[in-house]
């Protein structure tokens, strides 16, 4: 039999992946982020690549560093900013990640800033040199120069402490504070007669000469040869939920917070960059704007409208165009009978409508919104996902990154009829054995129920596969696109099929599909996980007599859920699972979310906890102490109640739990990761041995 990178986790590992792809303004070339696994296997290095934006030629590398590039974005002039740790010729060791150039006409890459709190985002102006980056300075430091003096102070006498008058206190798997966001503005045309600041992209960071220590750099004037940033806006506003820059780069529409008791919601609001000048354009309460783009004009302006959701059930998420000078007068909602959710939108080339992505049907499809209120018009066709969507000047096409199951995400350019071309590649597909097919049945209330089955390609009647039910994560979200951390290659490349349902909750198939799983976790999305498997080992290329279930996040939530309603699997796989709701709701990262979409009366009934007695299956528990979407609470209480309930005299127990003491809600590191798939397929080659 061949073999395939999923045969090996060495060779998965070492497998080049693109992360994100960035057009350039004449729509000639197309810049892709690439992470290669680095020399000693423990992390990922990040390179920029360039390819033709026509589908001819060859790949070609850009960038070469010890600390990688990310965050490609084009200048109105044609110039590539990323960011990057790279040293310059006086940054210290261990620098934050600042802002970089690489100018068109070729050279070496020149730093824009020096930043004690780094750099995060940038957005650039189309037709000027101004762009805004995201960073972060302590609260009381009122200059740049302050606040890194500010920060060598703290670092010097090592305080950690950070004291809060506002909710919430971290994020995912991040504390928040002592500093806050702060937005900045600067001009790239300061930096033109500036003397170039080189750094060879191949030198390590101790080879650097002359890096000043940190106390003295830290009472030094910013950097006369770097444009100076302006501050705009921080403080907890600066937090913002999209933002984009007016052509000329004299306004910047952005996505802020706006408190709204311990919630807040977000409104869309303009800021002079000349003068730091607010004006809210859009604010409701109960409401949240967001995903502001503006038409290539800049006269036009574009966001998504969503009312906050309460224990009743979902709210939609609107897709709104306007005059952006209008004061909302003019605007009005795109495609209002189509219920799906965007997960990016964009104005066209001809400014005459948007072109969305969205889950549809267990894809990822590009969409035509008209701006004269038309119907969506699905431009894509095929069983992929769309992301990273750009348009190309001058025509009607687009360029993007799609996958599905079968394919990691590569560049394509989509014409204005749906025609795809494939974009050169520097990190090629790789090969793989196994099959995807479409599956789906009706569940108990006549709903249909579909995903992705994942065969292995010695699967038949002769040689039926075991099943692994694989539970996606969110829960509103949808199995359709690519994962390097979820992949069901690795599983198929060792015998098992895969099943990836979107049950009750997943996104893709309306409003009313998610309201069906609303405030009741445990009632249909469960029933639809039951009915889709019933139908999978009906066939004869299925093993109905060696099966398992497994999910991360929701995913391991519906995992335990599963566990205490059915003995029908032989083995269950749970990872960053929620398991007492009681616990979960105060102690996630946000709160307030959860405590809205939930009734009191819900949390307690769908809480997985209350039927651990129920539990006859072996569980491999797996969790993360950094995890604050899921806090290590729930890993603990449920691995403390396994055992009161089902350890044996001797203290041992049928369950395993695999704690990591560094990670977060996902397994990133490299050999961590690959101790997760080891420990997880020996789990299940242990509860599932072959027949015979």
């Amino acid at each position: 039999m061949p073999t395939t990178p999923f045969d090996s986790l060495d060779d998965y590992y070492a497998l080049p992946r693109i992360d994100a792809a960035a057009t350039s303004p004449d729509g000639t070339r197309v810049v892709l982020t690439v992470a290669t696994l680095t020399k000693d296997r423990t992390g990922y290095e990040r390179s920029l690549w360039t390819v033709p934006a026509d589908g001819s030629g060859a790949p070609r590398r850009l960038t070469r560093s010890t600390t990688g590039e990310s965050g490609a974005v084009f200048t109105a002039a044609g110039d590539l900013l990323f960011v990057s740790a790279r040293p310059d010729n006086d940054a210290s060791d261990g620098a934050p990640a600042q802002l970089w150039l690489l100018p068109a006409a070729g050279g070496e890459a020149r730093p824009v800033t020096r930043l004690a709190g780094g750099v995060s985002a940038v957005v650039a102006a189309t037709a000027s040199d101004r762009i805004v980056v995201a960073s972060t300075m302590l609260p009381e430091a009122a200059t740049i120069e302050a606040d890194a003096k500010l920060r060598a102070e703290r670092k010097k006498l090592k305080v950690s402490a950070i004291i809060h008058d506002t909710y919430p206190v971290r994020y995912w798997d991040h504390d928040l504070g002592p500093h806050e966001p702060v937005l900045l503005t600067l001009d790239l045309a300061e930096l033109a007669d500036a003397p170039t600041v080189v750094a060879t992209v191949d030198a390590a960071v101790d080879e650097v000469a002359g890096a000043a220590g940190e106390a003295d750099a830290a009472d030094e004037p910013y950097p006369a040869g770097l444009p100076r940033p302006r501050i705009l806006v921080r403080g907890r506003t600066a937090g913002t939920a999209g933002m984009a820059l007016t052509p000329d780069g004299e306004r910047l529409v952005a996505s802020m917070p706006e408190p709204q008791g311990r919630d807040a919601r977000y409104r869309l609001v303009t800021v002079a960059t000349s003068t730091g000048e607010q004006r809210v354009i859009r604010d409701e309460v109960d409401v949240d704007f967001g995903m502001p783009v503006l038409s290539h004009d800049g006269a036009r302006l574009a966001y998504v409208r969503s009312e906050k959701p309460t224990p009743a059930g979902p709210t939609d998420q609107e897709i709104w165009a306007g005059d952006l000078d209008g004061d909302g007068e003019s605007a009005r909602r795109l495609a209002a009978g189509w219920d799906r959710w965007p997960s990016s939108i964009r104005f066209a080339d001809d400014d005459t409508a948007l072109i969305a992505t969205a889950d549809h049907d267990g894809r990822g499809p590009l969409f035509r919104l008209p701006l004269d209120g038309g119907a969506a018009v699905q431009t894509t066709h095929d069983d992929f996902a769309y992301t990273h969507v750009e348009t190309v000047a001058g025509t009607g096409d687009v360029i993007a990154l799609r996958s599905n199951w079968l394919t990691p995400p590569h560049p394509v350019r989509v014409a204005a009829d749906g025609a795809v071309t494939p974009l050169a590649n520097p990190a090629p597909a790789p090969s793989t054995t196994a099959s995807m097919v479409e599956v789906e049945t009706r569940a108990e209330d006549g709903a249909r129920v579909r995903g992705w089955l994942v065969l292995p390609a010695a699967a038949d009647a002769a040689a039926p596969a075991p099943l692994l039910l694989w539970i996606h994560g969110g829960p509103l979200n949808s199995w359709n696109a690519w994962s390097w951390r979820w992949s069901p290659l690795l599983a198929a490349a060792r015998g098992y099929a895969v099943l990836l349902p979107d049950p009750a909750l997943s996104t893709g198939y309306g409003l009313d599909f998610i309201a069906r799983g609303w405030d009741a976790w445990g009632a249909a999305p469960y029933t639809d996980l039951m009915s889709i498997t019933d139908a999978v080992v009906a066939r004869d290329d299925i093993d109905e007599s060696r099966t398992a279930a497994m999910g991360g996040s929701f995913g391991g939530y519906m995992a335990n859920w599963v566990a205490g309603h059915t003995d029908r699997f032989d083995a269950i796989v749970t990872h960053a699972s929620l398991w007492a709701f009681d616990q979960f709701s105060g102690t996630t990262d946000f709160a307030p979310y959860w405590q809205s979409i939930f009734s009191p009366e819900g949390a307690v009934a769908n809480s997985p906890h209350r039927f651990v007695r129920d539990i006859r299956t072996p569980m491999l528990v797996i969790h993360g102490d950094r995890d604050y979407r899921v806090p290590i609470g729930e890993g603990l209480r449920l691995w403390a109640d396994l055992n009161e309930h089902h350890a044996a005299e001797d203290g041992t127990s049928p369950h395993r739990f695999l704690y990591y003491p560094d990670e977060n809600h996902w397994i990133l590191s490299p050999q961590n990761a690959r101790v997760w798939y080891e420990t997880v397929f020996a789990f299940l080659d242990e509860k599932l041995p072959p027949r015979g």
